[in-house]
């Protein structure tokens, strides 16, 4: 993985996550190997989360506590 979090989209980190889950889950992988399937995997899943976190928090701005929209502005960052 080399790209950086920010780099990653959910659906990308997703994918590899998949892809790591399938690799660990046909067991002919080396002990070695596995492991650094399963770091690589903690790091994507944290990505994951840590994207999943964000766009609540966005959400919960977006909306109010009836679950219905709020009228919101967009503010440009300076």
């Amino acid at each position: 993985m080399a790209e950086s979090k920010e780099e990653v989209s959910f659906e990308e980190a997703m994918k590899n996550l998949e892809e790591l889950v399938e690799k660990l889950e046909a067991g002919d992988v080396p002990l070695e190997k596995a492991i650094q399937y399963y770091q690589e995997g903690m790091k994507l899943s944290k990505i994951c989360n840590e994207k999943l976190v964000h766009v609540e928090g966005q959400m919960q701005k977006i909306m109010n506590e009836h679950g219905e929209f709020e009228p919101f502005s967009v503010q440009e960052e300076e």
